[in-house]
Order: C-alpha cells, then structure tokens, then sequence
C-alpha cells in the first residue's frame, strides 16, 4: 500500500491593503478657528466638533495636525476639498 501525497495548490487571492495615506491642516494666520472647525466637520463626514476642535488646536500649536488616515484616493479628495475652502492641507503616506 503506497501512500500518495497530492499538492494542492492554493487558488486564493492575497488582496494586498490599498497603501493608506495622511491627510494633513497645516496652521495659517488667515482663517478663523470656528470657520476652520466648521470646515472640517464639513469635508469629513462623521467627524464631530470637539474632534475638529482638537485637530485645529494641534495645528495652532504645533504647525500640522493629522485629520484622517485613509486610502490614498480618498485622501485626496479630502486634502482637495479642504483647499477648496481656503485651508492650507497635504498628504502623506502613511509608513
């Protein structure tokens, strides 16, 4: 009785994660704290305002804030949307 191993290949498709990206306020001295609070809640669907509240505050003290960690596509259209509206924003990918 001989024992017959049989290799079975795998079919299955590793779906790599689309790579994610940071979206970023930089400060500026242009626009008011409530109109940059208001635009955030606006650009970034969900957020609340104690949240924008935190992310305009850290981009006052600090230079920059993170907004939102996201797919690069999305992004984007964030960083788009918050120029857009007169805010200075970039990107970054997320390491």
């Amino acid at each position: 009785m001989s024992t017959e191993v049989i290799e079975k290949r795998s079919t299955a498709t590793i779906r790599k994660p689309a790579p994610r990206y940071r979206v970023l306020l930089h400060n500026d001295d242009f626009n008011s704290m409530e109109y940059v609070v208001q635009s955030l809640m606006q650009t970034i669907a969900g957020m609340t305002q104690p949240q924008a509240v935190d992310i305009m505050m850290e981009a006052h003290t600090n230079g920059t804030a993170l907004v939102i960690t996201c797919i690069q596509e999305h992004a984007e259209f964030y960083c788009e949307t918050l120029k857009n509206k007169g805010l200075t924003s970039s990107i970054e990918p997320d390491e």
